[in-house]
Order: structure tokens, then sequence, then C-alpha cells
């Protein structure tokens, strides 16, 4: 039986300590890869903190309990988890305290309160703090293989970009970025999303739901994010998104149009998102078969790769305009830039050595 510690009191911390703040669609599939990989990784202990206490929620915290991560609670709500069988072993500011990397998963706006209320009190102490999606304003943004060369030492803070976000940075970097130099003229991109995930009740919609264009430059977040993504490597984009929702549970599609200041041709797009090693290519056209190929063969049943571009969809117009859609691997794409901004923070000299094990994760083709 586990023995936890008493939730009072210090408590000695030794090596490399990753701490997961959430256990939703992004944080339940992390802790489960960064217990998995964790040798290779060179991390010594997984901890996780799990707000409410509720039966439905119990099979998932044992899950990630076999797995050998440990769980850490708000001090109050103890005796509810002890009630449904779990044994908790750190209470939760403690495990921030005591954590080398911090990364945090909670729904949008709370990973900015937590920087406010917890993480900025521990800055001297904790190597590194990494938040997720929507949180705009945390640190400096981040997609692995997009913006690596814009982290420095100093950045003691890391904002991982959303899901879409990844999707259309690694579009551009792939047909648009030439040896740090920017040859797209112009980018447009319709998220097409999926309604909510499988994993939730809520917020499901009856008919497609379109969005409205909150920036007037630029569209929806979307585009306003990655132009602040590439803006960290001084490359200015001319970019617009437009985004909308539809009635399924399955994957985001992304409409993408690059005008390039070149020629190119179908087979030449098609090669250079076949040479990417974060991208995946299908010929399949139905999301729900990707969704299948990803719950079958990924870990978590995730999709870890950036994009994963439909090459039947691929067209050039003029010879220098690349047409078609791609599925997002929503909530997938970012782990391994979460673990990527984590191994930078635990090994800054050797970090990409220890990301090479994550390579069989990632698909060539679905």
């Amino acid at each position: 039986m586990r023995q936890p510690l008493p939730l009072l009191g210090e408590k000695m911390s030794s090596g490399n300590i990753v701490h997961v703040v959430g256990t939703g669609t992004i944080g339940e599939p992390l802790i489960g890869l960064l217990c998995d990989a964790r040798d290779d990784l060179g991390i010594d202990e997984v901890t996780f903190y799990k707000h409410s206490p509720t039966l439905e929620d119990r099979p998932k915290i044992k899950g990630l309990l076999n797995r050998g991560a440990n769980v850490a609670v708000n001090q109050e709500k103890l005796k509810e988890f002890q009630t449904l069988g779990i044994e908790p072993m750190f209470d939760a500011e403690e495990a921030i305290k005591r954590a080398s990397v911090v990364i945090d998963c909670t729904p949008k706006g709370t990973g900015l309160q937590n920087k406010e209320k917890y993480y900025l009190k521990y800055a001297n102490k904790i190597k590194g703090f990494i938040a997720q999606g929507s949180e705009f304003g945390f640190g400096k943004m981040f997609a692995v293989g997009i913006n690596d060369d814009a982290i420095t030492p100093k950045d003691q803070f890391i904002h991982v970009v959303s899901c879409n976000t990844h999707n259309i940075a690694v579009i551009i970097n792939t047909l648009g970025i030439e040896k740090k130099k920017n040859h797209m003229k112009e980018g447009r991109f319709l998220c097409i999303r999926r309604a909510n995930d499988i994993s939730q009740v809520k917020s499901f919609i009856p008919s497609p739901e379109v969005d409205v264009h909150k920036d007037a430059a630029m569209g929806t977040h979307h585009a306003v994010d990655v132009y602040h993504l590439f803006k960290t490597l001084g490359i200015d984009l001319n970019v617009f998104s437009s985004s909308m929702k539809t009635n399924t549970q399955y994957m985001h599609c992304i409409w993408y149009d690059v005008k390039l200041d070149h020629k190119i041709t179908k087979e030449e797009v098609a090669q250079r998102f076949t040479d990417n090693p974060r991208v995946a290519v299908t010929y399949k056209k139905s999301s729900n078969l990707v969704f299948s190929f990803g719950r079958d063969h990924g870990h978590y049943g995730r999709i870890l790769d950036q994009t994963v571009v439909v090459i039947p969809t691929i067209h050039v117009v003029n010879d220098t305009e690349a047409i078609g859609f791609c599925f997002t691997p929503q909530d997938g794409n970012a782990l391994l830039s979460s673990i990527a901004a984590t191994e930078r923070f635990l090994f800054p000299d050797s970090y990409e050595e220890s990301l090479q094990c994550l390579g069989p994760f990632l698909m060539q083709e679905v």
C-alpha cells in the first residue's frame, strides 16, 4: 500500500522533479508521457495536482499513480480524497515549492492567476515554469522546432502555444521559412474547430458556429499568436485567420493558403511536408479515420505530430500559392513542446540528446 507522507511540514526533495498542475485533456497524457519516458528524460519524480475529488475521476487518478506519479491536493480536501481511496503525497503549494519544473495545464486564465499567486513566489527556487494554450503573457511563446533559437537561459517562464497555433506555425515554417528567412508573402488560415473533446460533456453545439474577427489586422487569436511566436525570431508575418466550430468531437481541421515569393509545385509541397519529422501525412480525408488511427497507435491515444497534412488536398495556384487541408492533433502536439521546454530547464547543455527518446512517438504517416 502507498504510504502518504504527512501533509504538514517540510519534505525533503532531491533530483529532477516535474510537477504538473491539472489533469485535463493536456495534463493527463502529459503526466503519463513524463512517467513512461522518465528514465530517458532524466526525471527522478513526477507529481501532479488534482483539484476536485470525484468518483468519476478516481480511475484516472489511480491510473496516473500506477504509472509512478504522486498526487498533490489542497489540504482542506485531503479527507475527501482519502474517502475515495486516494492517498495524496503532498500539499498543493508544497508540491510546487519542491519542484524543479512546473507545468501548468489548467483552464484558460488560471495559469496567469497561478503565476501571480504561487509561481513568482518560488521563482528563485524553481528552474522554470510552463503554461499551455491561451495564457498569453505568461512568458515567452514557444513551439518546439519553430522558435527554439529564441529561447534563452533568461526565459524562466515559457508559454507553449495552442494546438492550432502549432499547426499553423509548422505549415508556415515548412513552406515559407528557409534558412531563417521568410519567403511567405501572405498566409490565410481557416480553423474549423471541433466543439469539444470526447472526454468532455459540456460545450457541445447543435450546429456550426462562426467566430468574429476580434483583431482588425489578423482576425482571430490563432493568427495573432502565430505572429507573436515568429516575432520572437525577428520575423514579421503577413497572416490572417478565421475560425468556426462544428458539431463534432473528433479533430480540428485547418484550411491553409500560403502565398510564396517563389515558384513551387504540388510535388514539392508534398515532399516538404513528408520530409519534416514533426509533420505526419495522410491520404485519409475524414477526421474520424485520422482520429481513430491516433487512438489505436498513439501514446495515450494522441497524435503528437504538430499537424497531419492531407496529401490529396494539396493544390498550387499561379505556381506560388499552396492551398490545402490538414488536421490538428489537438492537445497532442503541445505535449512535445512542453517536454522540450522541460528538458531545456533541466539539461540546458544536453536537452536535445534526451529528447531523442520521444522520436518513436511521432508518426510519419497516418
